[in-house]
């Protein structure tokens, strides 16, 4: 066998005395940081408090959540017969348990929001003052909070029927899915419509596809991807005309 060159060996010698020379130092990977964020959900019967949590990190521009955790508040329905000072009575226990489960350094950082929905968009127009009164004595107890709060808001129609259209095609996963290397990928199915059966009528919201014409709806971007949400109003297609026409059936 033929020897290596003295100068070569000489070259990997001095080279490995340099490199056990050289300090090192290990680079830590800061791993993504987690945020957290509640959201009063005010619907006709209750009041629920959702705790969300999500990291930095982004599939295609947008936040991958997760629930964390919900609260039903004792006897707080906003558009119920409750004065404005009974408000912040009841959101108490639900405000010391986001506290508990959400870090104290990031309490002022979590941000907070109101929306209410379809009963007390009606109170609203039948009898504005009380209206007014519940939201602002609901904002007061909120504000007083440790956490950023962000807000009351009576949610219009079209932008609740557009939440729960989001809310069930995420849980769907119709939006992203996760491949076998655990990476967010685009999911490749179409996206469903929801009907949403209320006590006097019924929406149907769905996604438009562009180019087909369509009543004004709402525009949503969300990863990567623009839809174009709609809502068909269907009245007297609620529960108590269903309840209605199953008792008519029965009788004959």
């Amino acid at each position: 066998r033929e020897l290596l060159p003295p100068w070569l060996v000489i070259i990997a010698g001095l080279t490995g005395i340099v490199l056990l020379c050289v300090s090192t130092k290990d680079v830590p990977i800061t791993p993504p940081r987690t945020k957290y964020g509640i959201v009063l959900d005010a619907g006709p019967s209750r009041t629920i408090l959702f705790i969300y949590q999500w990291t930095t990190t982004k599939a295609n521009k947008t936040g991958v959540i997760r629930e964390c955790s919900s609260c039903p508040v004792q006897g707080l329905r906003i558009s119920s017969g409750e004065s404005p000072q009974e408000v912040g009575k009841g959101l108490e226990q639900c405000l010391n348990r986001a506290q508990e489960e959400i870090p104290a350094e990031q309490h002022s950082q979590t941000p907070l929001y109101v929306g209410a929905t379809t009963s007390t968009r009606q109170l609203n127009l039948t009898n504005l003052a009380r209206a007014d009164s519940l939201l602002a004595a609901l904002t007061a107890a909120l504000k007083s909070s440790p956490f950023d709060f962000q807000g009351a808001q009576i949610l219009s129609s079209p932008d609740e029927e557009a939440f729960s259209w989001v809310a069930v095609n995420y849980v769907l996963e119709n939006f992203f899915k996760y491949d076998w290397r655990g990476q967010l990928v685009p999911s490749g199915k179409g996206m469903a419509g929801v009907l949403m059966v209320g006590r006097t009528s019924a929406r149907l919201t769905f996604k438009v596809e562009e180019g087909n014409q369509a009543p004004k709806g709402v525009r949503l971007q969300l990863y990567g991807q623009t839809h174009n949400v709609y809502t068909h109003h269907c009245p007297c297609h609620g529960t108590e005309q269903l309840r209605s026409r199953l008792l008519s059936l029965l009788i004959q």
